[in-house]
């Protein structure tokens, strides 16, 4: 047991990596849309669903449009899901007695990995909300060119604004989000990159609540005997998605409020928004219960695959093959 200890955490590393970048390129677009979705208001609706969006997105700005902000995520994504799952193993570890768990010390190692997230989540959803939306900002200027867009964060930024430049000379000034980090440091210390992290908390703490130990009855299910607890890698798949799935939409209202309170710049007639109490309460009031669940599917849609891969990387156990400590069998992870 001594050996597996050891050699767990750059496997787990290795694992939450290579996770990330797998599910991220393959529903990245699906996120992009999803976060359009739940930025546009009504009455200034750029796109019908989905698929509109990713149609439209496609022809004003290419095929790789559809993956603003994609960079970032990739760059974050294989220390944030190797918190998310490790921290789990963790505190599922700590918190067994006699190597059993009730339904409530599962939620509880849950609640305890989400918050451990954040501390990449937050900066992470941060830069890439901004490149996802200003496309979106660029639409609707098209649509609306008598309307000037406003950033509305306590004095206007060179860097930021033209991170959303809606000229036809935009692509020519398009920005990074290294430079959009910069410039937020140098004007607004680090408070600015976890601008939102209450909102990111009161999603990401109830998703892994209910993810984790929701998963791992599933993926029970699939045992082969009490005798022998491995199942068959699709097995992983299937229980990751649909858990992943349930707790998403579960969360939806919580992460509509967090990409509001996180999108810096606002397009015409936009609210701003003074903390979550205050987002939700003008969210209600100017576009009703329904407007919580904007993008609901298109998360699904994220979250499923993601995690439905991340969970066969990990029960698989592609770290420790690299690595060289166990035999890889994708039949019987």
């Amino acid at each position: 047991m001594a050996p597996q200890q050891q050699i767990s955490l750059p496997a787990k590393l290795i694992n939450g990596g290579v996770a990330g970048m797998v599910g991220v390129t393959c529903v990245f677009p699906i996120d992009l849309a999803k976060t359009r979705l739940q930025n546009q208001r009504s009455g200034q609706q750029l796109y019908k669903n989905m698929m509109d969006c990713l149609i439209k997105t496609v022809k004003t700005e290419g095929y790789f449009g559809m993956y603003r902000g994609a960079a970032v995520n990739l760059t974050l994504v294989t220390p944030e899901k190797a918190i998310k799952l490790a921290a789990n193993d963790f505190f599922r570890h700590q918190l067994s007695r006699d190597g059993r768990l009730t339904v409530f010390r599962e939620m509880l190692a849950g609640c305890c990995a989400g918050m451990c997230q954040v501390i990449i989540t937050t900066p992470m959803e941060m830069l890439k909300i901004q490149l996802q939306d200003a496309g979106r900002l660029a639409a609707q200027q098209r649509v609306l060119p008598s309307v000037v867009t406003t950033l509305k964060m306590g004095g206007t930024s060179t860097v930021l604004s033209r991170s959303y430049n809606t000229s036809p000379l935009s692509k020519a000034m398009r920005v990074s989000a290294t430079q959009i980090t910069r410039e937020l440091l140098r004007t607004k210390g680090v408070r600015a990159l976890y601008r939102g992290l209450g909102a990111t908390l009161m999603r990401d703490i109830p998703f892994s609540v209910v993810y984790f130990p929701l998963f791992a009855h599933l993926h029970k299910l699939g045992q082969r005997s009490p005798e022998d607890p491995t199942v068959p890698f699709y097995w992983s798949f299937m229980s990751g998605c649909l858990a992943g799935c349930v707790a998403a939409v579960a969360v939806s209202p919580c992460d509509v409020v967090k990409t509001r309170l996180q999108s810096l710049k606002k397009g015409a007639n936009e609210e701003t928004y003074n903390g979550v109490v205050d987002c939700v309460r003008k969210i209600l009031k100017k576009e009703g219960p329904g407007a919580f669940l904007k993008g609901a599917g298109c998360r699904a849609l994220v979250i499923a695959p993601l995690f439905g891969i991340a969970q066969v990387v990990y029960f698989v156990g592609v770290g420790e093959f690299l690595l060289g400590y166990t035999p890889y069998n994708i039949y019987s992870a």
